[in-house]
C-alpha cells in the first residue's frame, strides 16, 4: 500500500509539471543526522571535530516544473543516500551502524529575488541496506519504507545551486530487540549541491 502511494505522489508531481517548462540536473552532497539534535550549532560542533561522528553523502537527480497561475514551483527528486546512526543499549553501551536509501523528496517552493529560493515538502524513503548487527540479530525487524518532512532555502548562480535542509522523520521506524531500541528517524541537516544541465 505503501509503495502504491509513492508512485501516486511522483505520479501527481510529474504530471503537475508535464506542460510546463521543465529544468533537471545532477545534485550531491554531505549529511550530519543528529538523532534529534539536528541544529546548525550541533552540526557546526560536529564539522569542527571532523564530521565523521554521523556524516553521510547523497547523490542523485533533481527535477523541476513551474506550476501554473500560482506562482511556486514543483521538484521532485531521487537520491541514494548513506548515513550513519547509533544505538544505545540497556547498558548504555553507544555503537554506530550504517544504512543505504532511496530518497524521494517532493519539494514545493518559491523563487525570489531572482537567484534565492525557499522551499517545502515530504520525502519518501527506503532503506535498501544497512550492517546493523547485535548478537545475530539484524534490522528485518524494520518497516523499511518511511516518511519525513524536508524543509530548507537555497541560491542559484547560473547553473549552480547551493542549498541547506533541514530533514526530520515523521513515521515511527523502530525496532525493539532484546536489550536494545534501534530508530532508523532521520534528524538531519543536508548541505546540497547541484547542477542544472
Amino acid at each position: 500500500m505503501k509503495k502504491v502511494i509513492l508512485m501516486m505522489c511522483l505520479a501527481f508531481a510529474f504530471s503537475q509539471t508535464s506542460n510546463a517548462q521543465i529544468d533537471f540536473g545532477l545534485k550531491g552532497g554531505i549529511n550530519y543526522n543528529n538523532n534529534g539534535d539536528a541544529t546548525f550549532s550541533s552540526t557546526g560542533s560536529d564539522v569542527i571535530k571532523g564530521g565523521e561522528s554521523r556524516s553521510g553523502y547523497h547523490a542523485g537527480l533533481w527535477f523541476r516544473g513551474k506550476l501554473p497561475l500560482i506562482g511556486l514551483y514543483i521538484r521532485p527528486e531521487l537520491v541514494f543516500t548513506q548515513v550513519k546512526n547509533e544505538y544505545t543499549d540497556t547498558n548504555d553501551a553507544t555503537s554506530e551502524y550504517e544504512y543505504k536509501k532511496l530518497d524521494v523528496p517532493v519539494l514545493l517552493g518559491k523563487k525570489f529575488l531572482g537567484v534565492a529560493n525557499v522551499f517545502i515538502g515530504p520525502s519518501f524513503q527506503y532503506i535498501i541496506e544497512d550492517d546493523f548487527s547485535f548478537s545475530g540479530l539484524t534490522t528485518d525487524e524494520f518497516d523499511k519504507f518511511s516518511v519525513g518532512l524536508q524543509m530548507g532555502a537555497g541560491i542559484e548562480l547560473g547553473r549552480i545551486g547551493i542549498d541547506v535542509r533541514w530533514e526530520r522523520g515523521l513515521s515511527k521506524t523502530e525496532a525493539n530487540f532484546a536489550n536494545v531500541t534501534v530508530d532508523n528517524r532521520t534528524d538531519q541537516i543536508i548541505f546540497g549541491l547541484s547542477l542544472k544541465l
